[in-house]
Formats: C-alpha cells, sequence, structure tokens
C-alpha cells in the first residue's frame, strides 16, 4: 500500500493540476474539480516561485466557485516550509468565497519524503475561511497547530512520519463543535513523533468533539499503549469508526481492546498493517464480526531480523510510515 501516493480526490471531488504555462489544456467548471496547484523548482517553467504560480491561478480561475485546493511541492526540499503556500492563499481569502477543503503537502516520495516536508502554523487557514469543512496536512517537521475554534470543520486529517506533541496538544485542547472526522499519523520519535499517551487525554475523554464520530489513532511505535488507553476512553462510545491501524499494534494491545468496554457498537474497527498473531486475529473476527463490525486486519506489519554470528540477534518493527 501506498501511503504517500498523490491524491485522488478531495471532498469528494476529482484532482485536477493546473496546468503548467503554455500547456494547452481545456479547465473545468471551477466547483466541480479540486485544483492541485504545484511549483517543482527543478522543472523547467517560466514562473519562478510558488508565489507566481498561485497568482496566474487566481488571474486564470473564477476562482469564487472554487470549493477544493491541494498544494503540492511549493519549493526546495529544504529551507520552504508551508507559509510559503499559507500566506498567498491567506491573502487571497476574499477571492474564494466558496472554498470549502484544502490540502497541503500533497508531495510523493520522489518529491521528498514525508518527513522532509516543512510546515509550519496551519490554523491561520482556519482563520481565515470560516466556512472551510476540510483541512488535511501531509508532513510534520516544523508543523504547529495552537488551539483553535472554529464552527464548521468536519474533517482534521495529519499525514505524518512523526506527529508532536505539541500538536496532538493543541488538537485536543480545540473547540471543533462540527468535528466529524480525526485522522492523525502519529509517527516515530526519531522523525519528530514526541506525543505520548498523556497528550492524547483531550481528545480521548470526550465532550470537546461533540459531532466526532470517526478518529483514527495511527503509524505509531506505542501503539499498544494507545490501544490500552482507548479501550477505557469516554470518548469511543460516540464512534462510529476507530482506527488503530499502521502501528506497532501486537497481541498486547489487542487483548487491552477485548478486555476493555465494548466495541460492538463500531460499524467499522481498522487494525491494517498490524503485528498480530492467527491465533489473536481469530479472537477479534470472533468477538467482534457476530455484531456486524467490518474487521480489517489486512497487511502484516514490516520487520526484520538482526542476527549476529551466534544466531542470536533483534527483531525490529516499523510502522507503515516513518521518514
Amino acid at each position: 500500500m501506498d501511503y504517500a501516493a498523490h491524491l485522488t480526490e478531495l471532498h469528494g471531488l476529482p484532482a485536477f493540476d493546473f496546468p503548467a504555462r503554455g500547456e494547452k489544456r481545456e479547465l473545468p467548471e471551477p466547483e466541480t474539480v479540486a485544483w492541485r496547484i504545484s511549483h517543482n523548482p527543478y522543472a523547467r517553467e517560466e514562473e519562478k516561485s510558488f508565489a507566481e504560480r498561485f497568482q496566474r491561478f487566481l488571474d486564470t480561475v473564477d476562482t469564487s466557485r472554487v470549493r477544493a485546493l491541494i498544494f503540492g511541492i511549493w519549493g526546495e526540499s529544504y529551507g520552504c516550509d508551508s507559509s510559503t503556500v499559507i500566506e498567498p492563499l491567506v491573502a487571497a481569502k476574499d477571492r474564494l468565497a466558496a472554498l470549502e477543503a484544502v490540502f497541503i503537502g500533497d508531495i510523493e516520495a520522489e518529491e521528498a519524503e514525508i518527513s522532509w516536508i516543512e510546515q509550519s502554523d496551519v490554523t491561520p487557514v482556519l482563520h481565515a475561511f470560516p466556512g472551510l469543512r476540510e483541512l488535511g496536512i501531509r508532513g510534520g517537521t516544523k508543523l504547529a497547530f495552537p488551539a483553535v475554534r472554529h464552527e464548521h470543520l468536519r474533517t482534521l486529517r495529519f499525514e505524518t512520519g512523526g506527529l508532536p506533541g505539541r500538536v496532538v496538544r493543541g488538537v485536543g485542547e480545540s473547540e471543533l463543535p462540527a468535528l466529524e472526522r480525526l485522522e492523525m499519523w502519529l509517527g516515530v520519535e526519531e522523525y519528530g513523533g514526541d506525543a505520548t499517551v498523556a497528550d492524547l487525554g483531550g481528545l480521548l475523554a470526550g465532550g470537546r468533539f461533540p459531532a466526532l464520530r470517526h478518529l483514527g489513532l495511527q503509524n505509531s511505535e506505542i501503539q499498544d499503549e494507545i490501544a490500552a488507553a482507548v479501550a477505557t476512553a469516554p470518548v469511543v462510545a460516540q464512534l462510529t469508526s476507530l482506527s488503530l491501524s499502521m502501528g506497532l499494534l501486537t497481541d498486547a494491545g489487542a487483548e487491552a481492546l477485548l478486555g476493555g468496554q465494548p466495541l460492538t457498537h463500531l460499524a467499522s474497527l481498522d487494525l491494517h498493517y498490524n503485528f498480530l498473531s492467527e491465533a489473536m486475529e481469530q479472537r477479534l473476527r470472533e468477538a467482534l464480526e457476530p455484531s456486524g463490525v467490518e474487521l480489517d486486519l489486512s497487511e502484516k506489519g514490516e520487520e526484520e531480523e538482526d542476527e549476529d554470528e551466534d544466531g542470536d540477534g533483534e527483531t525490529w518493527r516499523y510502522t507503515a510510515v516513518a521518514e
């Protein structure tokens, strides 16, 4: 599974690449697609910066009808953070009155590894667009998300190989009364993923996000600890779907889930990419599937054996996404 492919859609709209200068392509109606805007500094193109590319977009398309924007690569891999995108986007807020969805960092590994993507404080997007329904971010380096209030945001998604604990705490302290879906790829400490179970306290307690129906706490090297916390977390009662996928989930974490509060009210439980034994997988199926829970146990996690000359060694396990 490719966890860092280019988006094919956003907010239910197919992605469409805004063409390079001189490229002859018929443009779709502005409200029918999610416009992807990228500036590859290594490509031969007339624009010298992302700001120039974005300005041409504003001058070419009837942006009063644009509903979704996807921002791909915006500059050099190092030393060019997402403020390069956010500042001109915020400056154009009056020209984007219909904007409902934004994704920042739609960058594939061939362009930059996920943990090379330099983000910034992304909350100015929420302040500038009070009608926004969906915000997605890829990359955790330099990412900031201080506590914010937003009345209409329904989906918040962080794809990272390392999500800073300050971001997790900021989300947990935010007031997002309409939020229905929250997904966080927590990642590994080596790439900035220093969030702890304690940092998740504001999310797991319940009450903060009354409309929340899907929670994804994924891609973590402390997935067993998270599973144990989720097993008794008040927020679970209001969910219809839960994802603890992509991380180092073992039988210990699954045992905690089985021994905790009932999960039979869920429509789906996503545990794909895991390190579970066949016996534990069977126990999960027997406990949940008769109640109609859609259980995803696909894809085993990646592990390597490091043996010394005596045949002894250590097993290394990896989250689905790191560097």
